[in-house]
């Protein structure tokens, strides 16, 4: 049997937290589905398009660890894990706030399709901070983001901000 797991999110951008918690999650399963999430309520800086090229790049190092798929998704995650097979849905988890949020969650997701699990992966402490939307931030007052995310990650970001 395949083991399939999905690790969704807007990664809008992508940062170095989340290309960790890939590369560990692709340990784990053989094949991995990073979803791209349509979520025009969180007013992504990047269009979806943009998103998955990015993701696309991003992920190329690790593909010599498991089967990786990068794909766009609208709707419930639940809804998306099933449709990709996946038996286990991969989240990070960078401090207690996360925590609380991805309890809840789980706990929806359990009532909706008890036979997918959710596996959580701490950040490593290198990553713990970081979020994309403090990423953005940084970018667009001018400060240095390159601990944060690839260099080709970077110029896109500085570029669309209008600082490149």
């Amino acid at each position: 049997m395949t083991r399939v797991g999905l690790y969704p999110g807007t990664f809008d951008p992508i940062h170095n937290g989340h290309t960790d918690i890939m590369g560990r999650a692709a340990k784990l399963v053989d094949r991995l589905v990073i979803g791209v999430a349509i979520n025009a309520g969180k007013g992504p800086l990047f269009d979806l398009d943009e998103r998955v090229a990015i993701v696309e790049e991003a992920v190329a190092p690790l593909r010599n660890q498991a089967e990786i798929v990068v794909q766009p998704f609208e709707g419930l995650t639940m809804h998306f894990a099933r449709e990709m097979g996946a038996q286990v849905i991969v989240r990070g988890l960078r401090a207690v706030a996360d925590f609380e949020f991805e309890f809840q969650m789980t706990a929806m997701n359990q009532q909706l399709d008890r036979e997918i699990e959710t596996v959580f992966f701490m950040a490593d402490p290198r990553h713990q901070a970081i979020a994309s939307k403090l990423v953005k931030e940084i970018a667009v007052l001018g400060g240095d983001v390159t601990k944060f995310v690839s260099p080709s990650v970077k110029e896109r970001l500085l570029a669309k901000v209008g600082r490149a």
